[in-house]
């Protein structure tokens, strides 16, 4: 099963230089050239919190004297910010006293490199670094993808759903969500035995990784159930992506049971635009259409539009 090629552990790192310094950004840049990863650049504390939120950097090499917000403050936000609190910072500082790197590894650093730093041993503990989050990565993934389908699993959706209602209210941007469910499982697993079951359940996984594109989540959402996020999708797009998704299933021959064919029952719940609701309101809805699916005789999908609002626009607006 192929995963979702957004995982971290697979493209380049990227690392972050937040420095009032001119000089030392043509420094690092040129002498980190050569390390397998991307350098990205803030000269002051605003800007580099803005681009870690955006850009969601592997590393961050953070100066403390700075002006309009001193490294500690930058240092401060990014760690009770929830989407950055978990990207890790090495300060370079001129600042040698022993208090202040008290106060910046009490603030969540886990190195503190002084001016004038030694170039092959700041890149030494660069290569360190990022090899630890990357290790870290890869055990936060492992802990969120389902054994069994080899999609992300319900813990990954739940975090990433609200993160993506949230993207999607503030921008105005479209967003569908979809609730799968095979039809009449439980009479798959006992009439043909469990592992009868399992490949159902693995290759309905494989369906959904081939019809979907490379912005759609796929979740395994419990038992016989999926959950798909499908981003920048406004209901009428998510309907035709379901569609494919239902008729391909239902084309499927399977080796263990060649005369029984599996189904499913969808349903969706879609806003072309900004919307207020609620994730779990979005859920409820995509959940009652299923169930009407389910008791119109299954294998059919039921689609629902939100309403949109301008609330996103004039967020996005200022």
């Amino acid at each position: 099963m192929t995963l979702d090629t957004s995982n971290p552990t697979i493209a380049r790192p990227i690392v972050l230089i937040v420095d009032d310094s001119p000089d030392v950004h043509r420094l690092l840049k040129a002498r980190l050239r050569v390390e397998d990863l991307d350098v990205l650049s803030a000269e002051d504390g605003p800007a580099g919190i803005e681009i870690a939120r955006q850009a969601h950097p592997s590393l961050i090499l953070l100066d403390l004297d700075m002006p309009v917000m001193d490294g500690y403050e930058v240092l401060r936000t990014l760690k009770e910010d929830q989407s950055t609190m978990n990207i890790p910072v090495i300060i370079l500082s001129g600042l040698q006293n022993a208090q202040d790197k008290v106060t910046a590894f009490d603030l969540g650093a886990i190195d503190y490199v002084t001016k004038p730093f030694d170039i092959a041993e700041l890149k030494v503990r660069v290569r360190s670094a990022l090899r630890m989050q990357q290790l870290i990565q890869m055990l936060s993934q492992r802990a969120q993808i389902d054994g069994l389908s080899g999609l992300w699993n319900r813990r990954y959706f739940d975090t990433r759903w609200t993160e993506e209602v949230s993207r999607g209210a503030r921008h105005g941007r479209a967003l569908s969500v979809a609730i799968l469910d095979l039809d009449h499982f439980k009479s798959i697993n006992d009439t043909y035995g469990h592992p009868a079951g399992d490949a159902a359940i693995q290759g309905m996984a494989k369906i959904l990784q081939a019809a979907c594109r490379q912005s759609d989540v796929a979740c395994r959402y419990g038992g016989e159930e999926f959950v798909l996020i499908m981003t920048d999708t406004a209901p009428k797009d998510a309907l035709v992506l379901c569609e494919r998704i239902r008729a391909s299933l239902e084309g499927t021959i399977w080796p263990m049971h060649p005369d029984r064919r599996v189904t499913i029952s969808i349903g969706v719940a879609g806003s072309a635009g900004a919307c207020d609701a609620t994730p779990d309101a979005w859920l409820h809805t995509a959940d009652q259409n299923l169930y009407t699916a389910k008791k119109s005789g299954r294998n059919r999908i039921v689609c629902s539009e939100l309403p949109t609002n301008t609330t996103g626009k004039l967020r996005a607006a200022g």
